[in-house]
């Protein structure tokens, strides 16, 4: 309560608060989605103008505002969704699908099945990228046995959120946290892995126990297998160099470098056109990321005074409880991204930054299963399964998410 007292009193001179203003309406705005009044002003297109006007109002000159892009975190990003992108036009994706999916017996099986396949590949790949890729997969199944799609959607969601925790390629926000904190990935994977482990499981059961109708039956599966179209050449290509980026990442610096080598790496090809490939990649998000390292550099410049700095650090974000709410709430205000990049300037004040952003990375994540809005893979997947007829219920969600949000929260404060 001292420390925002102290942040109230701080006198802040006419250039200072027009930074603060800009600041609260970029985020403002990525928090409600768009600008309202039927602007069709969206998150990206509300950071690019945020990072505008943080250099036209002069508290940021161009070349600041060039320099305060981490280019680390757009690099590996972009080299990430290209192999994702290879992987899902080969038919990867939908052969792996198909064979864990054929070998489940029972409907607890298969719930199993689709949150490990979830888990594992968002691990790795983002998992934004994987929700897009598994929920028609999972859809086609399901439908085609006759089992409610409602349990087995939630837990392409929620395990994709979990199981992205666990490394720093696992989700944007990861990427962004590996970049800045220069945390090894090898490091980074042993310290959250055991708490995305965990997390799955936890998944698993709650989803069991909110739909015992559907898994609690001694009614044996077919064993459904997908129909399979993949080009043979192009998948094993982009399985073995997805496979040596992986394995790179654990012992080869920087991650960076290994992810834009890989993408491009799969771009020399004669069966995949690379306009294909282009069109995968999420370029908005790139931009997106671009505009709030600007916007956050700004306030960081003409806000953050030692005064300020030391009021924050009565906080005592050092306590990973702390530091674990703090980020949950802001995560699921303004969404995981924005907020990590807003915890930024604090994190590095600390004394173990390593811990504090591993803490970061493991609550702005876990966060995401909270409610529908709280991670950009939830809105993916109910976006998608509204596209087939299915529809799922905030309260639906809330009533699985929120329970899993606390569970797993407080494994990752005991195991860190």
């Amino acid at each position: 309560m001292n420390a925002f007292l102290i942040l109230a009193e701080v006198p802040l001179p006419a250039p200072q608060w027009l930074t603060v203003l800009i600041f609260a309406a970029t985020y403002a705005v990525i928090a409600i989605g768009r600008l309202p009044f039927r602007f069709r002003l969206d998150r990206t297109g509300a950071a690019l103008l945020g990072a505008s006007l943080m250099v036209a109002c002069g508290t940021l000159s161009l070349s600041e505002a060039y320099k305060a892009i981490d280019f680390d975190t757009i690099t590996l990003l972009l080299g990430v969704m290209i192999v994702v992108a290879n992987l899902r036009l080969s038919g990867f994706f939908r052969i792996a699908t198909s064979w864990v999916v054929a070998r489940a017996r029972k409907p607890w099986m298969l719930l199993v099945a689709v949150t490990l396949v979830s888990g594992l590949f968002s691990a790795f790949l983002v998992n934004d990228t994987i929700c897009l890729v598994l929920v028609p997969l999972v859809l086609e199944v399901v439908t085609h046995l006759r089992r409610n799609p409602i349990p087995y959607l939630l837990a392409i969601a929620m395990a994709s959120n979990v199981g992205s925790t666990a490394t720093i390629t696992g989700n944007p926000q990861n990427i962004i946290i590996g970049s800045l904190s220069h945390i090894p990935y090898s490091r980074f994977a042993a310290a959250l892995s055991p708490i995305a482990a965990i997390g799955l499981a936890l998944t698993a059961i709650l989803i069991i126990l909110f739909f015992r109708e559907e898994f609690l039956t001694s009614e044996i599966l077919r064993g459904e297998k997908l129909h399979v179209n993949a080009n043979g050449p192009l998948v094993m290509k982009a399985i073995v160099v997805t496979v040596a980026m992986i394995v790179a990442l654990f012992f080869v610096q920087p991650a960076a470098k290994i992810a834009i080598v890989a993408g491009s790496a799969l771009l020399v090809t004669r069966r995949l056109k690379a306009e294909k490939v282009y069109r995968e990649i999420d370029w908005s998000l790139l931009m997106m990321f671009c505009g709030l390292f600007i916007v956050v550099a700004g306030l960081e410049k003409a806000v953050l005074t030692p005064r300020i700095l030391d009021a924050v650090r009565s906080l005592h974000l050092e306590r990973t409880a702390i530091l674990s709410g703090v980020t949950v709430v802001l995560s699921n205000l303004v969404s995981n991204v924005p907020a990590v990049l807003v915890l930024k300037p604090f994190l590095t004040q600390l004394a173990d930054q390593n811990r504090a952003w591993l803490t970061v990375a493991m609550a702005s994540t876990l966060a995401g299963n909270f409610t529908i809005l709280g991670s950009v893979a939830n809105l993916i997947v109910v976006q998608k399964a509204r596209a087939h007829h299915v529809e799922i219920s905030f309260w639906t969600y809330f009533k699985i998410g929120a329970p899993l949000t606390a569970f797993t929260i407080l494994v990752g404060i005991w195991l860190l």
